[in-house]
């Protein structure tokens, strides 16, 4: 069992960035593969970035490569997603998932944070 939580969301304006992280308790950190997810109003939950456990690989999707990041600090039992170049179509509640691989697909992912809105403005 792990539990996850994330922080750091909040408003930007196009162009700007922003850093959003998931800590972790509970099993061992390292034990699982990490992902970020986004929902926008009215779309399904879709896939962002991943991280294998030790960090050796890292996926994005195509929207934001080029501008978004994901790391971890499995010292810290956290994972971070750097975003840079916001624009309004990334506003969405982002989500953090482990997971027993690196997958984009939600069904590899066996926990779930409660999410964080990241707001975008033009």
């Amino acid at each position: 069992q792990v539990h996850l939580t994330e922080s750091g969301g909040g408003l930007g304006q196009t162009g700007s960035s922003l850093r959003i992280s998931c800590t972790a308790s509970g099993h061992s950190f390292n034990s699982f593969a990490m992902g970020w997810f986004r929902q926008a109003p009215g779309k399904e939950r879709e896939f962002v970035a991943g991280i294998t456990r030790f960090g050796g690989s890292t996926s994005r999707a195509d929207s934001v490569k080029g501008r978004f990041t994901i790391s971890r600090d499995n010292a810290k039992n956290l994972v971070a997603l750097q975003m840079n170049s916001l624009n309004p179509e990334d506003t969405a509640v982002y989500y953090c998932a482990a997971g027993r691989l690196l997958s984009a697909s939600r069904t590899d992912y066996d926990y779930w944070g409660q999410g964080t809105q990241v707001t975008v403005s033009s």
